[in-house]
């Protein structure tokens, strides 16, 4: 047996390239077979926090000072080509095996992957109620190394601050730094814990609860050259490392967990594992990790981590599949594998290059080389975006015609035509065409509580009317404004994603929706002091469990309590019928089918009469079905009069909204004798 040494402090350890080689085939397994998250990415955060704490603090010893723009010119140099060529051929494939509603946000996620800030867009995106679910980004891995990118801005900054304040106080470096990392340790890793239990979508991409793994590879960098574990510690912490890392995917659901203290599993295994070193045993784990396949495949993860996402979500998206067969995940790797060995050595060519000489010229090389693959990849996706602004605008101009686009009118009037102008709004931009309070920020979202009002119209109306519940009452808003426009009614929009009016406890993607409850609450002590004339909401909620046979359209529990409420304060209610739900993306369905295809039963998600018919209401209550406005007795077209009825899967768009406002005015008017 080979004597076993400790592990030393050297520029390269070789079981570092297994362990990133054991990290990329677990996140990309995961991927493509079980569509699940390893944990393997958290293994590369700590190892960027160990080698960047390490690089920085030899560069304070040797040079006293961190030369911040040369490090950033050689990272840039190092990581900007490789990702800005795999951004540049997935847009490519997204133009061609991609549905057209979804270049836009695609080219979005591409502009934020470039510029390192795609983790807050996804961040955005899981709190946001309207955010397509079933939609899969190309972009989407690059959250983490977004993540890396804002760590790569902050290290330097904290290395060098505890630098300057070890040479004032005439103190070590180390010491100091080690004092730093601790308290970025704790206090990310509480934080972290908090945010994860609060909103466990947000904080999966939230940097400041992610800061603490960063801090633990640092942690480990500055005592890696003071351990000294006996023989038989470091060959049980060399395979107990590498076993918790591989299980840790398997035992925990990563995706719905992390960051949090679970995330201290796959951390904690990698610390085990470099802890462990080169023993050189035959017994140690690490001779599955320093083998020159498992090298040669650590030394080009970062491009196999960047390939294999944007080649998986094509080939799903090309099979209709939700899962690689075995075969599929096995093209899928192999060609990642093949993509990474390529580009890898050509990045490794340009970094010398750039390096070539060194000095200031190396110095000014290095982002000149990221800007030069820069700017092009922006330029494109600039004018990609603007030709698809220009065409929804020429088609905006179309709407004012009635005979061109009746929308709901053909159904009132119950003749059918055939339109020589394309639909509108244009599925490619669909998902834009939502309420306006959306955008000017009248709406909370899930994770808040705060009850957002927005007022529309005089303040001095004769009559007020407030808009009241989740994102299926906010999308009556645009019909709404039009009609209170007409009469001089103040209109207030009090909304909030996913978030019936109701006292009764709600879940939301099957959690407990305690911040719905809050909200509630607090609209309700908002409507007593605002005291509207009346409020607008829905009055049902619709269903696609057809475990019944038919939609489980229901009165909610609570509703009427709730109504009752209103009636004490003199506030009359006007329940409208909820609006059924196709229970499929429309306009994906109509950028690959013909519209015949793209169709849904109303009783696929309503009851076959309305649940407010029957029931015994307060005296303040006016109801409303529009139900035929919205489909024909028998059929849910995704089109009728020639405009598109529902942007996602249940959400009907402002445009189509608007052609129905004249008979809801009629209808309302009548039912409320206002």
């Amino acid at each position: 047996m080979r004597t076993i040494s400790p592990p030393t402090r050297i520029d390269h350890r070789p079981e570092i390239d297994g362990l990133r080689a054991v990290a990329v085939l677990l996140v990309a397994v995961y991927h493509v077979w079980f569509g699940r998250v390893s944990g393997g990415v958290d293994v590369f955060l700590l190892l960027t926090g160990f080698l960047i704490t390490g690089s920085l603090i030899r560069a304070v010893e040797r040079d006293g000072r961190i030369r911040l723009g040369a490090f950033l010119s050689r990272l840039a140099g190092r990581l900007v080509p490789t990702a800005v060529l795999v951004i540049a051929v997935t847009l490519v494939g997204a133009r061609l095996f991609l549905p057209e509603p979804r270049w836009r946000e695609t080219l979005t996620e591409a502009v934020a992957s470039a510029l390192y800030h795609e983790n807050w867009a996804l961040a955005r995106n899981a709190v946001d109620y309207l955010a397509r679910d079933t939609a899969v980004s190309p972009f989407q891995h690059f959250w983490s190394l977004s993540v890396q990118g804002q760590f790569y801005l902050l290290w330097p900054l904290v290395v060098g601050l505890a630098a300057w304040w070890a040479h004032r106080r005439g103190r070590a470096p180390r010491r100091v730094l080690v004092v730093a990392l601790v308290a970025v340790f704790a206090l990310s890793l509480a934080y972290s814990v908090v945010v994860t239990r609060a909103d466990q979508a947000w904080a999966y991409f939230d940097t400041g609860a992610r800061l603490w793994e960063f801090a633990l590879g640092g942690l480990l960098a500055l005592a890696v050259p003071l351990l000294n574990p006996p023989r038989t510690a470091r060959l049980i912490l060399g395979w107990a490392g590498l076993v918790a890392l591989v299980s840790c995917g398997v035992l925990l659901q990563v995706s719905t967990v992390f960051p949090g203290y679970a995330a201290l599993w796959p951390t904690l295994a990698a610390v085990a594992i470099i802890t462990a070193g080169t023993t050189g045993s035959r017994l140690g784990a690490d001779r599955l990790l320093t083998p020159r396949p498992m090298r040669y495949l650590g030394s080009i993860s970062y491009a196999l981590y960047l390939w294999h996402w944007p080649i998986l979500v094509f080939y799903l998206e090309y099979t209709g599949r939700t899962l690689a067969s075995p075969f599929g995940g096995a093209l899928v790797l192999a060609l990642s594998v093949a993509l990474a060995a390529v580009t890898t050595p050509i990045a490794d060519r340009l970094v010398a290059l750039v390096r070539a000489g060194g000095g200031r010229s190396a110095r000014v090389r290095a982002p000149a080389l990221a800007l030069a693959c820069l700017l092009p990849l922006l330029t494109v996706t600039g004018a990609w975006t603007a030709r698809m602004d220009a065409e929804q605008r020429r088609l905006e101009e179309l709407i004012g015609d009635p005979l061109r686009y009746p929308g709901a009118v053909e159904l009132v009037d119950g003749e059918r035509s055939s339109y020589p102008d394309p639909v509108l709004p244009d599925p490619a931009s669909a998902d834009q065409d939502v309420p306006v309070t959306y955008e000017e920020g009248c709406n909370q979202t899930i994770a808040g509580t705060e009850v957002i009002t927005c007022e529309y119209g005089e303040e001095d109306a004769d009559r007020t009317v407030a808009l009241v519940g989740g994102s299926h009452a906010a999308h009556w808003f645009p019909a709404l404004e039009e009609i209170a426009d007409r009469h001089g009614w103040r209109l207030v929009n009090i909304v909030k994603g996913a978030c019936l009016f109701t006292d009764e406890p709600q879940r939301y993607r099957g959690e407990p929706y305690t911040e719905c409850a809050e909200w509630n609450r607090g609209v309700m002590d908002e409507l007593a002091d605002l005291r509207p004339d009346a409020v607008f909401t829905t009055g049902t909620t619709t269903s696609l469990d057809t475990s019944a046979g038919f939609g489980e359209e229901t009165l909610v529990d609570g509703y009427v309590d709730r109504w009752r409420e209103l009636d004490d304060l003199e506030i009359e209610v006007v329940a409208v019928r909820d609006t059924p739900r196709p229970g499929f993306d429309v306009p994906e369905c109509l950028a690959t089918d013909e519209p015949s295809e793209c169709t849904a039963a109303p009783e696929d998600s309503m009851a076959r009469t309305s649940p407010l018919e029957d029931a015994a209401l307060p005296d303040n209550v006016s109801t409303l079905d529009l139900t035929d406005l919205v489909c024909d007795p028998d059929l849910c077209r995704p089109v009728v009069g020639n405009v598109l009825v529902f942007w996602d899967g249940g959400h009907i768009t402002t445009t189509y909204m608007r052609t129905l406002a004249p008979e809801l005015e009629r209808r309302l008017l009548t039912a409320t004798d206002w």
